[in-house]
């Protein structure tokens, strides 16, 4: 690369950081606000105003954002954005490294990052219609905690064995080792990149999909259950440590949802 367009990529390669950074700060500024307007703590539980809104029937003849699909997608889709785009950066450190000897480029690099997202919101969309199958069903509440701790679980039964699963190792392998994914199935340029990125948010679906599922065990507007399910992602794909906390965490969401269905007078069943 000659002097002048080094000079030139330097300032926009900080700028396309900082500008990924921030959408992630944003992120998770508008879920705060939006758990303090729902009148919930850190930890998903409701105040006086928050359990009114949780124990509300969504049948009512009245507007409920809640109970509505567009204001959930919306928040599910915000909330993808949030706890998933930490999760690439190892990936997209990997694309980079690939600059000189693959050609990538920062529109490959963008790509990259918009098939990434398109994915997780289409799998925004699909959550959120979950959501409002099991709150009309009666399954769940207003603020997505699940009323029985059978179902609750459950969830973490189904979750923690799924981490044991051929399906997980392969989605796994894939998040874990990005680069031998884009060796693999390399494709130049920003449409090549946009579609490696589907194919990475596909992989990347199939490995964490039941983290997301869990936020009906302890409310989908937690925020300490999202932080530690990011924290925990962000090392499931660190390529170091990562092929090491899988099938331990695996263990204690076997127990976890063991424990959960052993106390229902407790968890409130």
């Amino acid at each position: 690369m000659s002097p002048v367009r080094t000079l030139i990529a330097t300032p926009l390669r900080s700028l396309l950081w900082l500008g990924f950074f921030a959408a992630i700060l944003v992120s998770w500024w508008v879920m705060y606000v939006m758990a303090m307007e729902m009148d919930l703590d850190l930890l998903g539980r409701p105040g006086a105003a928050g359990q009114a809104m949780a124990d509300m029937d969504p049948r009512m003849p009245m507007y409920m954002p809640m109970a509505n699909f567009g204001p959930l997608f919306v928040m599910w889709a915000i909330m993808m954005a949030a706890m998933m785009l930490p999760t690439l950066i190892p990936t997209l450190r990997s694309y980079e490294d690939l600059r000189i000897s693959a050609g990538a480029t920062r529109a490959g690099w963008l790509g990259v990052l918009a098939g990434y997202l398109v994915v997780w919101i289409g799998f925004a969309a699909v959550i959120a219609g979950v959501q409002l199958g099991l709150l009309f069903g009666g399954i769940v509440d207003m603020l997505g905690i699940a009323r029985s701790p059978y179902v609750a679980g459950g969830l973490l039964l189904v979750v923690g064995i799924f981490q044991f699963t051929r399906v997980k190792e392969m989605c796994h392998g894939v998040c874990h080792s990005p680069t031998m994914y884009f060796v693999t199935r390399w494709r130049p340029g920003g449409a090549g990149g946009f579609r490696m990125g589907v194919g990475l948010g596909a992989f990347c679906v199939g490995c964490c999909w039941g983290f997301m599922a869990l936020g009906f065990v302890g409310g989908v507007m937690n925020l300490a259950w999202m932080g530690l399910a990011t924290l925990f992602m962000v090392i499931e794909k660190l390529p170091q440590v990562g092929h090491l906390v899988t099938r331990p965490m695996g263990v204690l969401l076997i127990l976890g949802g063991l424990a959960v269905m052993a106390t229902p007078h407790i968890t409130g069943g």
